[in-house]
Order: C-alpha cells, then sequence, then structure tokens
C-alpha cells in the first residue's frame, strides 16, 4: 500500500452574495500517471460545516492522505448538495507540503473563481483545477530562508468533453433512474459524474433516443474506459444503453463504446453498473478485476515482463515479486475452538532449497468476506517466488485486529508446475496469548503428506469475441484441450465482471497439463444467461515458459439459432500456420439386439475415443427409422465436419433412463470413417438397464478390429543422449535399464577417434536389442575408461543432459532428465541412477491394454455427527488410459453412505491403466445432504492392485469450503 503524507488544504471562499455552503466539500488529488488519493470529506462532523466555507472566508485543514508523488496535476474539488443553502462560489485552494528532502513546503495554487451550484454558471457540483503557480520555502544551510515563486509549466488544459449517450431500441429501454459516469483516460479520470441536463431533449434517456451532456474536466490524454451506472430509483428505472460516443471539443478526437447492456436488476446479471472499453482499445483490462485472485493473475502473465518493480504502486505493491512466479493453492482449515477465529491478515513464505525464501504472500479475501471463520476451510490463489523444491512454509498473521488469536487445523499447498499438493495436520495456535505466543510458525515440509496431482504447464490464453451485435454472452464456457500427449479434463474459463463481450479479446492465465503440442480444442457453452449465444472469433495460447504459439480459429456463432446451431464447436490447432489435425465425417450404425424387451424409449448417447482423442458427446437423435432403437432394427446416425480421430479404440455408450421402457441390450456399434473409408466395430452383446444384467446405464467398448499383441519376449530400444556444455568425453559409457518386468543387461558405447560420440552441444543416437523390459522406470549411467588408456589424477567428468528411450515395438517414449556430471572411473561399481522425468504412452500400447475390467470401490463414511448422506452420489475413476465417465453409486434396497459405514460397489470398464484420481459428488437431494467422506479405496479385480485415496473432508454447501464435489489423488 502507498504511504500516507500530510498535506495543507486552505480553500478560500469568494466575496460574492450566497458564497457560503452548508454542503459537504470534498477533494482527490492527483499525480502523474493517474496516481490519485481517495476522494476524501474535509469536514468531520456538523460543527465543522457550519464553521468553515463561509463568504469571503479561508477554510484550513491538514489530512494525511495517499502519497501521489513530486508532482501534483490536478485537483477535483465538489460537493453533496446537502444543507440549507449547498451553492458554493470558490475563489481558489491551495495546497501546501513538505517538500522531498523534508528541508522546506511548496505550496500549489489552483484558480477557479466558479460557483459549484445546481442553480448557477453551469450547474454542476464538480470542478477540475489545474496549477497556476509554485511557491517554495526553504531553509539555506545558512539558516536564511528562501522564497521562490514559480507559474508550472505546461500544465494540463482543461477541457470541454461532449458525451451523447444512445439509448437502444428495444421494448422499456428508457429510464427514469439518475444516471452517473466515469471517463477514464491515461492522464487520470473525470470522478463521477451526474448526468443531469441533457443539451439536446428534455426528458432523457428515452427509448431509441441520443441524449448530449458536457462535462468540463482537465485533460484525460487518450480515453479508454467509461464506467455507467444508475440508482435504480423512480416507477422505471430499467435502462438498456446501446452505445457512448466521446469528443474532445478542443481536438475534436472521437471515441466510441459499444455497450449493448442492460443496467438493471432484473434482467441479465443483475447489475447497476457496468464497464466498458473504447472500440479500438487493445490494452489490459485487468481494471475490471477486484479480488486479490485478479492481482495474482497478473503478476503471472506477460504484462508484468515490462514493468519495473521498484516502481510498482498501489494494489499491486503487496503482490508483485522479483524473480521468476509461479502459481500456488494455499488451503487453510480453521480450528473449532470458539476462539479459534480471526480476521487478521495471514500470510504464507515459502523456503527452498538452499533457504531461497519467497517474500510475504498475503492470503487476502475477495470482497464482502472477512477473516477465518471457526472450522470454515478457506481456500486462496497466490502467486509468489518459484524457491525450487520446497523444504519449508512459514504461516502467520499481522495480528493487527483485537481478535488476532487464530488455531490452524490443517495447512495444504499445491504446487501445480511441479504436480505435487503438501498437506500439514497443524492443530496449533498463532495468538500473542495462547500456545506458545507467536503469531507466525514455521512447518517443515517433511512432516507433510504428499500428493501428486500431475505436473501442469502456464499457458496465456487470448479470446477474441467477434465484432457484431450481441456477440457478448452470460453463459458459462468450458473448454477442453487435447495434445500429442493427451489431453485435459473440461475446465469452466473464469468470466470474472466484463470478459467475453463484443469485441474484446480477453487475457488470462492457465494451467495446463503438458500435452503439447497442441491438436484441436473444444468449447462449450451451457446456453445459460440473458444472452446465451456467443460468437467465438479466435483463441490463442502462449506457452509462459518457451514462448510457443499456438492459434484456434473459429469465427462463428455458439448458439442453438444463429450460425451452425450448435453449443458446442472444435477447433483445430494451427502451428506456424499449418493444421495439426484432419477433417472428415462419421457415419455410426448401431444395432438393437434380437432379444426380449431389447428395444428402448431412452435418449441414446455415445463418445467415440481415438488416438487423436475424443469426440465429445454426440447425441443419436436423427435415424432414418422413424422409431429409433426398436428390437433387431439398425439405426445410422451421420456426423459432418468433425476433426478426425484416427484410429477408434474405444467407444463410450449410455443412455438417460426415460422413456416407458428405457432399458436396451444393444448388439454393436459400427463407427465408420468417411475420409480414410474404415469401419470400426464394437462388439458388445449386454444390456444397458437399470433392471437387467449387472444394473450398468453407461458402458465402454473396446473395438474389435484392434488386434491384441502378445507379450514380447525381445524388442529394441532406440536411446539417445544429449551431452550438455559442462564436459564431453573420449571414453566409453555403459547403461543398463531398470523396467517393471526385467532387467536388461549392460549396454556398453564404445568411444573411438573414428567415431567420435559424447562431444559438448551433441545429441548420438543407439539401438539396442534387449529382451521386453515392461514400463522403464529408472535408467544407471556409467563412464568408463577404455582399455589400457591412463587416467590422470584430475577428475574427468561427462555432463550428460538428457537421455531418451523409445521402445520401438510400441513406440512408448521415456525421457530422463539428468543434467548431472558424471565422473570418469575404471570400475563399474561407481554408476549413477535416474528415475524417469516423463513418459509418453503410444496409442498401440494404450490399445494393448484395453480390455474389460472389474473394479471394487468401497467408500468410507466419516465418524463425526451429521456425516452420512441421503443425496445421490456420483463417482468418476481417472487413470493413464482415460476415465470411467459419471456413473452413480447405487445398491438395490439398501441405506447407503451412513455415519461410520463402508460401502461396497463394482464397476465395469475398460482397462484404466494406473490409477490417478477419484472425483466424488453428490447432487444435493435429500433432507440431510451434507457427507464426510473418510477415504476411497479402488482395486482392480483382475490384478488384485488396490490404491487408496484419502479425504476426510466435507462434501457440503454449508459446511468446509461448501464444496459439492471432490478430486482425491492417491498418496506418494
Amino acid at each position: 500500500m502507498r504511504s500516507l503524507v500530510p498535506y495543507e488544504i486552505t480553500l478560500y471562499t469568494s466575496d460574492v452574495f450566497a458564497a457560503g455552503t452548508d454542503a459537504n466539500i470534498f477533494i482527490v488529488i492527483y499525480g502523474c500517471d493517474a496516481v490519485c488519493t481517495q476522494q476524501k470529506y474535509l469536514c468531520t462532523n456538523k460543527r465543522e460545516q457550519k464553521l468553515f466555507f463561509e463568504r469571503k472566508s479561508t477554510s484550513r485543514f491538514i489530512m494525511e492522505l495517499e502519497d501521489v508523488g513530486e508532482i501534483i496535476e490536478k485537483i477535483r474539488i465538489g460537493h453533496d448538495n446537502t444543507g440549507m443553502n449547498p451553492g458554493w462560489h470558490c475563489s481558489h485552494v491551495d495546497i501546501r507540503r513538505l517538500l522531498p528532502d523534508k528541508d522546506g513546503t511548496e505550496t500549489l495554487t489552483f484558480p477557479c473563481d466558479r460557483w459549484l451550484a445546481t442553480s448557477e454558471d453551469d450547474k454542476k457540483t464538480i470542478r477540475e483545477l489545474v496549477p497556476y503557480d509554485i511557491f517554495t520555502e526553504k531553509y539555506m544551510r545558512d539558516g536564511s530562508l528562501r522564497q521562490v515563486y514559480k507559474e508550472v509549466e505546461e500544465p494540463l488544459d482543461i477541457v470541454l468533453y461532449s458525451v451523447q449517450i444512445f439509448t437502444g431500441n428495444v421494448p422499456g429501454a428508457g429510464t427514469d433512474a439518475k444516471v452517473y459516469i466515469t471517463i477514464y483516460g491515461d492522464l487520470g479520470d473525470t470522478g463521477e459524474r451526474y448526468l443531469g441536463k441533457s443539451e439536446n431533449r428534455t426528458n432523457k434517456f428515452e427509448r431509441g433516443t441520443a441524449d448530449t451532456f458536457i462535462i468540463e474536466a482537465a485533460d484525460l490524454g487518450v480515453i479508454y474506459k467509461i464506467k455507467l451506472r444508475h440508482d435504480n430509483t423512480k416507477w422505471c428505472a430499467d435502462w438498456y444503453v446501446e452505445k457512448v460516443e466521446i469528443w474532445n471539443d478542443t481536438n475534436e478526437d472521437e471515441f466510441l463504446f459499444l455497450c449493448g447492456r442492460w443496467l438493471s436488476l432484473k434482467k441479465e446479471d443483475g447489475r447497476l453498473e457496468r464497464l466498458f472499453y473504447e472500440k479500438e482499445y487493445t490494452g489490459d483490462r485487468s481494471s475490471n478485476c477486484s479480488s486479490p485472485a485478479d492481482f495474482w493473475e497478473i503478476t503471472l502473465s506477460s504484462k508484468m515482463a515490462d514493468i519495473d518493480i521498484a516502481t510498482v504502486t498501489g494494489p499491486m505493491a503487496d503482490y508483485v515479486q522479483e524473480g521468476p512466479v509461479i502459481p500456488y493453492y494455499v488451503s487453510v482449515t480453521t480450528g473449532k475452538h470458539r476462539d479459534a477465529a480471526t480476521d487478521s491478515r495471514a500470510y504464507v513464505i515459502l523456503i527452498g532449497q538452499e533457504d531461497e525464501r519467497s517474500n510475504r504472500i498475503w492470503l487476502d479475501y475477495p470482497r464482502g468476506k472477512k477473516g477465518f471463520s471457526c472450522g470454515s476451510v478457506e481456500e486462496f490463489y497466490v502467486a509468489g517466488l518459484d524457491v525450487g523444491i520446497i523444504k519449508k512454509i512459514e504461516l502467520g498473521h499481522d495480528g493487527a485486529s483485537p481478535e488476532s488469536c487464530w488455531l490452524v487445523e490443517e495447512l495444504c499447498l499445491a504446487v501445480p508446475t511441479q504436480g505435487t499438493k503438501y498437506i500439514l495436520r497443524c492443530n496449533c495456535w498463532l495468538a500473542k496469548d495462547r500456545g506458545d505466543g507467536v503469531t507466525s510458525r514455521v512447518f517443515d515440509l517433511l512432516d507433510a503428506m504428499v500428493v501428486n496431482i500431475g505436473v501442469k504447464v502456464l499457458y496465456e490464453m487470448t479470446v477474441w469475441t467477434g465484432d457484431v451485435v450481441g456477440g457478448g454472452t452470460d453463459s458459462n464456457i468450458f473448454m477442453t484441450l487435447y495434445g500429442i500427449n493427451g489431453s485435459t479434463e473440461e475446465v469452466k474459463l473464469d468470466k470474472k465482471k466484463a470478459r467475453f463481450e463484443r469485441e474484446q479479446n480477453d487475457t488470462f492465465i492457465m494451467e495446463i497439463l503438458d500435452i503439447a503440442p497442441f491438436t484441436k480444442m473444444r468449447i462449450r457453452i451451457d446456453g445459460l444467461g440473458s444472452r446465451p449465444e456467443w460468437f467465438l472469433e479466435r483463441i490463442l495460447l502462449k506457452n509462459m515458459n518457451t514462448g510457443d504459439l499456438t492459434m484456434f480459429y473459429y469465427g462463428d456463432w455458439l448458439s442453438q439459432r444463429k450460425g451452425k446451431k450448435t453449443l458446442v464447436c472444435e477447433m483445430c490447432a494451427v502451428i506456424d500456420g499449418e493444421e495439426m489435425m484432419e477433417w472428415t465425417s462419421y457415419t455410426v450404425s448401431v444395432k438393437t439386439s434380437d432379444v426380449l424387451g431389447a428395444g428402448t424409449d431412452a435418449n441414446v448417447f455415445i463418445i467415440i475415443f481415438g488416438e487423436n482423442g475424443d469426440s465429445g458427446t454426440l447425441a443419436l437423435k436423427q435415424s432414418a427409422n422413424w422409431n429409433k432403437f426398436e428390437r433387431n432394427s439398425t439405426d445410422t446416425f451421420n456426423f459432418s465436419d468433425m476433426l478426425s480421430l484416427g484410429h477408434l479404440c474405444k467407444l463410450r455408450v449410455w443412455h438417460d433412463n426415460k422413456g416407458i421402457f428405457p432399458g436396451w441390450h444393444l448388439s454393436h456399434v459400427d463407427v465408420k470413417d468417411n475420409s480414410r473409408d474404415e469401419t470400426f466395430r464394437f462388439q458388445c452383446d449386454c444390456w444397458l438397464s437399470k433392471s437387467e444384467g449387472d444394473r450398468q446405464t453407461v458402458r465402454d467398448f473396446a473395438c474389435a478390429n484392434n488386434e491384441i499383441h502378445d507379450e514380447l519376449e525381445e524388442t529394441t530400444y532406440e536411446i539417445v543422449i544429449e551431452t550438455g556444455n559442462g564436459g564431453e568425453t573420449r571414453e566409453n559409457v555403459w547403461l543398463i535399464l531398470e523396467g517393471r518386468k526385467n532387467r536388461s543387461k549392460e549396454f556398453l558405447v564404445e568411444n573411438s577417434s573414428r567415431q567420435r560420440a559424447f562431444r559438448k552441444g551433441t545429441t548420438d543416437t543407439f539401438e539396442f536389442d534387449s529382451v521386453y523390459l515392461g514400463d522403464i522406470a529408472s535408467l544407471c549411467v556409467g563412464h568408463l575408461a577404455r582399455e589400457d588408456r591412463f587416467i590422470p589424477k584430475r577428475e574427468l567428468v561427462w555432463h550428460v543432459k538428457t537421455i531418451t528411450i523409445t521402445e520401438m515395438e510400441y513406440g512408448n517414449v521415456y525421457f530422463f532428465n539428468c543434467d548431472s556430471l558424471i565422473p570418469l572411473k575404471r570400475k563399474r561399481k561407481y554408476f549413477k541412477v535416474f528415475e524417469v522425468t516423463k513418459t509418453t504412452e503410444s496409442f498401440a500400447s494404450k490399445v494393448q491394454s484395453l480390455v474389460p475390467v472389474k473394479y471394487e470401490v468401497i467408500v468410507t463414511t466419516g465418524y463425526e455427527p451429521g456425516a452420512g448422506t441421503d443425496a445421490n452420489v456420483f463417482v468418476t475413476i481417472f487413470g493413464s488410459n482415460g476415465d470411467t465417465g459419471k456413473r452413480e453409486l447405487k445398491q438395490k434396497m439398501r441405506n447407503l453412505f451412513e455415519r461410520g459405514s463402508t460401502d461396497r460397489f463394482f464397476l465395469e470398464t475398460l482397462e484404466l491403466g494406473e490409477l490417478r484420481k477419484v472425483r466424488l459428488e453428490h447432487d444435493g437431494s435429500g433432507c440431510c445432504a451434507g457427507w464426510l467422506v473418510d477415504r476411497v479405496e479402488v482395486t482392480n479385480t483382475s490384478t488384485g492392485v488396490a490404491t487408496i485415496f484419502t479425504c476426510g473432508r466435507w462434501l457440503d454447501k454449508k459446511r468446509g469450503d461448501g464444496l459439492t464435489w471432490r478430486d482425491l489423488f492417491p498418496s506418494v
């Protein structure tokens, strides 16, 4: 926060009849670059109001206000127009302050000689004044007082702005409420001005009309933003503003603001105040943001690259940190003791290797929330210095409030760029009069439970909304990304206050799994809100580490009425002008079995999975048969203009269990890729029914075309070794690969003067035949002298930077980020072991794993009072081969999820591979919906491998963090 400095403010009331006022006078002081003080009323009580501001009087105030810097460019004075005689004639204003060296003072004079009254002059109660001269008093070294008058050089001009506001031509568009405007430019703002008298109309803001207002203000420079609001008074208060045009009457600059929004409590999102940006404005729109999380996002973005941190002032000053900055998620659980709560300001400090420390990272609440309440779970999105592997974390508070006692039960820290989450059970007081009397404590993360949450990469995402009428949206927007190395889950784009508006580009930070290079993006809107349509122009993704750019083009509506009449679109990734995928169409043929009662009246949906991702949800609606999915019939559905999924591997089929006869016995599904002229069969032969078979209505099927390879006995490995600049070698190198199934023999790479390998900055490739090792887990690397070679006494080292191993039969790739100096030794017992850093599983390998498997899911409910739930519970299990989709956990004639109980369920799906996450959620139905989950255990019944996911948290709107869903990760 900016420091406060004293200002002596002297206001001179003119010697004019009725010049004095009973109103409350306020002032705002502006420095350079639009830095200003808060609006401050000068009188603190009614007695002062009666004493000051009389005709031909001088009123002096000494006030501590924010430091606006060495230069004061303008002031704004005004009053609230209250009292018996509110009109005021101001002669001039003096502002006196200390010089920077504090050896004297400086007084600036701001001439006015105007009325501030609704019945005099131009009937305005606010004036902006610029300084005319400066009077400096300074004590010299000899003790004498030096006094200097000088005129201000190049003061701001006082400008008249013509503001023309167009009210829309839609039913009920006009308003009778009082309307206010604030205009922002790069040199400052006008403050909020009441739009009282229209220059061209008596009855202002009527439907389909334009009203012009004159606003006098100091030169704002280039105008880029306005704020409009009304007070919602009178009978017809709702207002639809179409656009605003502003002219600078001095230089005739024109600024256009395309609005097209309601200011109404009853329409759209119920807002009476909105920000609008100038049509051609391409700068930062982050001033929309009001929560600390918004400021953290700014510090992570590329906007900070050109900013000198030492010059940052205002709200950002507490947030920026010098050095590379990454995001963190902090969660704090406050204890349930009656004195556990606090409204002090909390912070964390991160301590890494070699005692590298971040600055204080403040855990600030969004507006409207104060303090940590008893039993609450508060989550914060923050950004701080990247300290590497975190060893310790300090948690504390400033103890500024009287209620400074704080009992912290649990502290969680998630680091998405490292894929790690730390959970600390604290159970300690941070208080001066409790526990050991300290308000901060350092926790060692060796005592924490560590959870693997998956490594993510920071991307800057820019979304362009089209310049068409009604192009902006209030709907929720969801995104799924696909890349060469997999796909992300569907994530909701944070709309904040004014994102995704007409002809606007919005930039924000995204944390995305390391799946690049990207192949496609799916965007979906839910079609809700008062503006359920959106014109999406294009989207750009920028890797914050490498600067790589990926563009996605659309240029059409997401709407049920316009354009392609769809709420979902897929966009091909364009990298360096080249599209990463091809387009195709699919024909889906569905055969219903010849079994009694096989047909269904339910609505059926599918998702097709291939080597290039999935198709998203496809509704099977339009068939050649009038009555779809009847016994022993085949229904055909066509899907055009789809991005090719390549070779298909899996199909998910389900129905919504609606209709008189929802049960369905499915024979098989054929999917034809029309561009490749290739058909893929998915053999089903089972029920999708709540009353038949195993009572599942969601099923995954593997493609019958894909050959299941026998287990390999021998294979070939390609080994790529990158030598760094820290040291090369002329000697030999040996490697041994450690797999899940076997250990390889030694692979010796012999160096010679004829065939030089392992030179600085080079990459060498070798092939190595071996028994099949399964998934490679680690690698042994040794540096060995050639036979009969003399080894000098000084240590010779080889800098191995990276090693990449590719299993040639299946195409699985294993990356080892070594970055290590390996000394030359004569014996083989000296070596270094590296664990695999990253694995890319090939499509062929994934297909090999796609066999039906039954999973046992055991859910344990907590023991606290009210822990059980009556709500409907759903689970989604995520593995390296995909996920199960959302499955309901239900058993006939059983009361599930009671306090302290353990419930077992069986789900049949295709092999998921290594389990990575479980998502539990409930629909909040029933009289007792809140649920305390202790843990979840998932067992692959074919292998007997069990994975435990600990929870110990509430899924409840009223308790904990208020969420009814939770992602659970296996502990490391």
